[in-house]
């Protein structure tokens, strides 16, 4: 996928918080996030890691959570929410982990910060590829996603896929860091051009403005974000074209290379929650249906 991407991507319900009361408590919790907390040391280089031991000793877990409904955010309420923190927060209660503690940034800086110790796990909905499975390890995806876009009522443009924004020269913009670049980038669109936008808030911005025909994102994101606008709509949803192929993404939470106990640790209790059904129901509340769940492997999705 063109330069290797860091890290990806990604409304829930009409009553979620308002764009301002979002970001703000994002960057507000964010500040206090780095304040508070100290870094964990390196863990042991072989052995797969011994994070999972330090967790339940301590009686936390740091989230990397990047202010994206419906994957990872603060709710106007102030409180840490969205799929993968709620999935987070009943996987480390199994792993005997009372607590969860979130720390928001820049979904461009979930790789880097949990490479760099900042947190423990990345809890942001994330898409497995293969270029972020060169920097981190991942769990199996607990969802399975298409994509979809943004664009002015009526499509004036007719656009439906990423062949389409090349062959009818629009305007793209899609977020910091998304796999969509490279999407964009092999349908042929050239990826100096490209309006980089920080998330789906603002791509919306920027289609209501003008600044761009086409917005592209998670068939989830686009269809909630669209939901108060009068300027806008979403797309079907797609599969976009991979390497000729029309490809799946899934999402799933990051851990640092060395940390492959509690990985495998964190997939065994998903594999229950999936078993039993539990996983649909704790990930409906954010818009995700069966059309969503998933049996993909992370191995499948890093491309081994």
């Amino acid at each position: 996928m063109a330069p290797p991407l860091q890290p990806l991507r990604r409304f829930r319900e009409a009553s979620g918080p308002s764009r301002r009361s979002l970001l703000a408590g994002v960057a507000a919790l964010g500040a206090l996030g780095a304040a508070g907390c100290s870094r964990v040391p390196t863990a042991a280089a072989t052995g797969g890691g011994d994070l999972l031991d330090r967790l339940k000793a301590a009686g936390v877990v740091r989230l990397g959570i990047a202010g994206e409904i419906p994957f990872g955010y603060i709710d106007k309420n102030g409180d840490l929410t969205g799929e993968a923190p709620e999935l987070a927060k009943v996987i480390f209660k199994r792993l005997g982990v009372d607590r969860v503690q979130p720390v928001p940034t820049e979904f461009g800086s979930l790789i880097p910060g949990l490479n760099s110790q900042q947190f423990d796990v990345v809890a942001a909905g994330m898409y497995i590829n293969p270029d972020r499975c060169q920097q981190v390890i991942f769990s199996d995806p607990d969802y399975q996603m298409l994509d979809s876009f943004i664009v002015r009522k009526g499509n004036p443009k007719d656009l439906h896929d990423y062949q389409d924004v090349v062959e009818k020269k629009a305007k793209f913009a899609t977020g910091t860091g998304y796999a969509e670049i490279a999407y964009a980038v092999e349908a042929g669109y050239k990826e100096s051009d490209i309006l980089i936008v920080p998330d789906q808030v603002a791509g919306l911005n920027a289609v209501e403005a003008g600044r761009a025909d086409v917005f592209a994102g998670t068939a989830l994101t686009t269809r909630e974000v669209v939901k108060k606008s009068s300027k806008a709509e979403v797309t079907e949803a797609f599969k976009p074209i991979v390497d000729g192929e029309p490809h799946v993404d899934g999402g799933g939470f990051a851990f640092r290379p060395n940390e492959t106990n509690l990985r495998d640790a964190f997939n065994a209790e998903l594999r229950k929650l999936k078993d039993s059904g539990e996983l649909l129901r704790i990930l409906k509340p954010f818009g995700f249906t069966e059309d969503e769940m998933t049996d993909m492997t992370a191995k499948e999705l890093c491309g081994g």
